[in-house]
């Protein structure tokens, strides 16, 4: 606008002053090399005009060019990006509905055209390890990667996925340290974290996160006590099976209070101590579990059974505080507390009181343990009780007849089934065969 106006208001002054300077036009001589060019101020005033039009005109014209261009540009750009657009949304439908090789297609294909052409290549990496193509699959994560540079973590965190599907645990457990060292408290990190440790039984690993995991809000109580407990288990039996007893013990030494005073460790300990022969050592610590036992009842139960596998130097103080406390157990856990005595009776040869305890706990059960029928046939020998033994023998016997009464279609119909049911009464059918002897 301002051009045009200037233009305008140009023509007008030549106009205005041409009459004015008709006669006293003036001389303007521009000599060059061999050229001589004359001319009146008022043809090089009009020249000039002339000139600054033409530009003007060339100008608008060029700039005009790369608009419509940029137009057109624009146009096409936008057209692939709402193509993009729609048949990514159809590959994420297709996705959902399972059919993947299609969902890849067409979200792959349009990564580059897409507003966010990283989710793209993620969502296509998805699709092809569903799909089973480990090749493609990393062929757009690398793209990903390419685009977002190797410390995004969206990258990553699918980058660590894949990996998992493929069952490259060693791989997977790399990436996820990675990733965590990213985003330590981001809670997909943390539950991808926690499922990679457990596969890979990174137990330790997966010990020194659990209090960042609780925190998190992942799961609730109830989970995450089961996934504390699976955790301090599996920490437990990689400990016993590469440092034994001193390890358990050191380990223990190094735990915080909290863990100290955890009852469910405690048992834990106790139990692969004993498998580890260092009876004395978890019989220590069952003098201090002994002590919670009642704010733990839904434990005491297993506690009372890892009683009767201890085989103390001494163990005449945990017989004591188990005789203090027949008066006053709840019914549920008298038959184990019973079974529990009768067993450290035994090995300290008091039969007589092993055969009382052995009494209640045959009169309380309604199928008696293989291992137990066995303990108080032998005790009730000792005190010459031939009645009470034969009882207990027979009672055994017809307990492993009738588990080994299958019939031949049973077995044919349900081999595995027969299998197991086999295998889980063997002590049963030992039983049986000296009983008959």
């Amino acid at each position: 606008m301002f051009k045009v106006l200037f233009l305008i208001l140009a023509l007008l002054a030549g106009l205005v002053a041409g009459p004015y300077l008709s006669g006293k036009q003036g001389y303007v001589l521009i000599a060059t090399g061999n050229y001589n060019i004359e001319m009146s101020i008022t043809t090089l005033i009009i020249l000039f005009i002339a000139a600054m039009a033409v530009v003007y005109i060339l100008e608008w014209a060029i700039s005009h060019f790369f608009k419509w261009s940029n137009a057109t540009y624009t146009f096409f750009s936008k057209r692939k990006r709402n193509k993009a657009q729609r048949q990514t949304l159809e590959g994420l439908m297709r996705m959902t509905e399972g059919d993947y090789s299609k969902a890849e297609k067409l979200i792959g294909k349009n990564a580059k055209h897409s507003a966010e052409p990283i989710l793209n290549f993620i969502k296509a990496a998805e699709a092809a390890q569903q799909r089973g193509d480990e090749f493609s699959a990393n062929r757009y994560l690398i793209e990903a990667t390419e685009l977002a540079g190797s410390d995004n973590l969206l990258v990553e965190l699918a980058r660590t996925k894949i990996l998992l599907q493929q069952n490259k645990l060693p791989a997977a457990r790399s990436s996820v340290d990675s990733v965590l060292e990213m985003a330590p408290r981001n809670p997909e990190v943390l539950k991808l974290a926690t499922e990679i440790y457990l596969r890979s039984k990174a137990y330790s690993t997966l010990d020194n996160i659990l209090s960042t995991v609780e925190s998190s809000g992942l799961y609730t109580q109830k989970e995450f006590i089961d996934l504390q407990r699976k955790t301090e288990d599996g920490l437990l039996d990689e400990i016993m099976n590469e440092e034994g007893a001193d390890g358990l013990l050191a380990w223990w030494e190094d735990q915080s209070r909290k863990r100290r005073n955890d009852f469910y460790v405690k048992l834990a300990l106790i139990s692969r101590l004993i498998d580890c022969n260092d009876h004395d050592s978890a019989y220590e610590i069952s003098l201090d579990a002994f002590k919670k036992v009642d704010e733990n009842k839904d434990l005491a139960g297993k506690f009372f059974n890892l009683m009767t596998k201890l085989q103390a130097t001494d163990n005449s103080k945990l017989v004591k505080l188990l005789e203090k406390r027949m008066s006053s157990t709840s019914a549920e856990h008298q038959c184990c507390l019973n079974r529990a005595l009768g067993y450290l009776y035994v090995r300290n040869n008091d039969f007589n009181k092993a055969s009382e305890c052995f009494k209640q706990v045959v009169s309380g059960q309604d199928k008696l343990d293989p291992s137990d029928a066995t303990m108080a046939a032998y005790v009730f020998e000792q005190v010459k009780d031939t009645e009470s033994a034969k009882r207990v023998r027979e009672e055994g016997l017809k307990a492993a007849m009738a588990v080994n009464r299958l019939s031949t279609e049973e077995v044919i119909e349900k081999p595995a089934l027969a299998l197991e049911q086999k295998a889980d009464n063997k002590e049963s059918n030992k039983i049986a065969n000296w009983a008959n002897r």
